[in-house]
């Protein structure tokens, strides 16, 4: 025999926003909001008042991830980048100038070059050969070699919802827009290294900035062979929309790039 108090709760419950769909930023706001609530109650009437308040608006966003109408839309217009990334919730897009200069870094390497005929800076002569073959050495084991890469005892690769991502153990510890973003990343590597004698004692961060800048010159689609494009998208959160710049394969659909305009 069902609990009639049961049936009330699960229509009551939104499993878009609730349970491992629950949102860290909405719900803090909306805790912030229901005690706000309660102390205006509390000062105009009475504090059992205030408290009633309070408990109705812990449930409701215990039950529904919120409490005002509309908060994924409130928190993507309101909240600001800094307060979103304090949550894990700001998209992680690449931003190659911030810590190293990686149009220039690149060049000083010799991996790219900027011919005095050509609008923009392309690959040194030889190097999308040997990049394409190093992608090709880690493709049918990307784990492996990212373990080598992160220096993981228990790496895994998986691709999950917008993301492939790198595990140690099961626990994700880096992800990439796309595993042929990853293979591409993964070729590079060894490539940087024979060109750059202090490669190894760059942290992660950097390199990641460096190989992020690297892949907008990947000529041919690490999985299935097609010429990447560059493009325009609009990536969300629950919590954020940004417009950014895509370099992405036609073909199989795969994103290399995300760059916030």
């Amino acid at each position: 025999m069902s609990i009639p108090g049961r049936r009330v709760v699960e229509r009551l419950r939104q499993p878009a926003y609730t349970g491992p769909n629950r949102c860290l930023p909405c719900t803090v706001l909306n805790v912030g909001i229901a005690l706000a609530l309660a102390a205006v109650v509390v000062a105009a009437t009475t504090p059992p008042a205030g408290a009633a308040v309070l408990a109705v608006g812990l449930a409701a966003i215990y039950l529904r991830g919120y409490l005002v109408p509309g908060t994924p839309e409130l928190t993507k217009r309101y909240l600001p980048d800094r307060v979103l990334r304090w949550f894990g919730k700001a998209p992680a897009l690449p931003d190659p100038g911030e810590t190293v200069d990686v149009e220039a870094y690149l060049l000083e390497a010799g991996v790219l070059v900027d011919p005095p005929e050509a609008e923009d800076l392309e690959l040194a002569d030889g190097v999308a050969g040997e990049w394409e073959e190093r992608i090709a050495s880690v493709r049918e084991a990307p784990a492996a070699a990212a373990g080598d890469v992160l220096d993981l005892d228990e790496p895994g690769v998986e691709d999950r919802e917008n993301a492939t991502v790198v595990t140690e153990g099961g626990l994700a510890v880096a992800d990439w827009p796309s595993r042929p973003a990853l293979l591409a990343d993964l070729g590079a590597v060894g490539l940087l290294a024979d060109r750059d004698p202090d490669w190894a004692t760059r942290g992660h961060e950097e390199q990641g900035r460096i190989l992020a800048g690297l892949r907008l010159f990947v000529e041919r689609c690490p999985d299935c062979g097609a010429e990447p494009e560059l493009g325009e998208d609009t990536v969300e959160s629950c919590c954020r929309r940004a417009q950014v710049y895509t370099y992405s394969c036609p073909d199989c659909g795969a994103r290399l790039l995300e760059i916030e305009q």
